[in-house]
């Protein structure tokens, strides 16, 4: 019967990360989880609070660290959000109206970042901002 303990306690552990969202108290519910399933086997209590231990431990010390560096990553930038930062080449003279840069491998409609500005032609320019299908850039200094 000390299962159920041991599945009463996992749910409430769960129910609590659910609430925190700290990955701690998921990972206890895990290490609980398996005290039911040790329980579920007739293993003797001592030998069930053993095996929630151990499986406590090897999730605060292995798997949470490991999750907490993944989720500290800085977002993936992709899409038109990937050519913000980029450099392009002037392929035809950029104003404030239009033009045309090339970045990366292709062609895009291009306007001067400033509207004062007029870039020509084989200038290398940075991108600032895309506006839908056109690529906002200012000179490189």
């Amino acid at each position: 019967m000390s299962w159920i303990v041991w599945l009463v306690l996992a749910a409430v552990l769960g129910v609590a990360e659910l609430l925190t969202v700290t990955l701690t108290l998921g990972l206890l519910a895990v290490a609980a989880g398996a005290a039911a399933v040790i329980a579920a086997l007739g293993v003797p209590v001592p030998f069930q609070i053993l095996a929630f231990v151990v499986a406590a431990g090897a999730g605060l010390g292995l798997v949470r660290p490991i999750a907490v560096r993944h989720l500290r990553q800085p977002p993936l930038r992709t899409g038109t959000a990937a050519l913000v930062g980029r450099c392009a080449l002037v392929q035809q003279e950029v104003s404030g109206h239009s033009g045309r840069v090339r970045i990366g491998g292709e062609e895009w409609s291009a306007r001067s970042y400033d509207e004062t500005l007029v870039i020509p032609v084989g200038a290398t320019v940075d991108v600032i901002q895309i506006e839908g299908a056109t690529a906002l850039v200012y000179p490189r200094e």
